[in-house]
């Protein structure tokens, strides 16, 4: 599973071919021992547990890129490789 960001100590990554579970697009979230699972375009968490603080960092993040981000998550799910998007600042 492909990084395509990090930052504040946040992993962002996503699954190639991964649309049969969630179905609407999506990114993998880590920091430290927590885990989640985000809504693309809208930053909406729908599995895991994340810290609020953080998860406001990456829904920031979403926002700022969500073009990007729908661009990677249609080559995802084709299996084509994806590109890094620009970390947060």
């Amino acid at each position: 599973m492909p990084v395509i960001s990090m930052f504040y100590g946040i992993i962002i990554r996503m699954f190639f071919m991964d649309n049969k579970e969630h179905k609407l697009p999506h990114i993998h979230v880590e920091y430290g021992e927590f885990h989640a699972v985000v809504l693309i375009p809208d930053g909406d968490k729908i599995a895991g547990d994340f810290p609020k603080d953080k998860l406001k960092l990456v829904q920031a993040w979403v926002e700022i890129h969500k073009d990007e981000l729908l661009a990677d998550w249609k080559l995802a799910i084709e299996g084509q490789p994806i590109f890094k998007i620009e970390a947060l600042k």
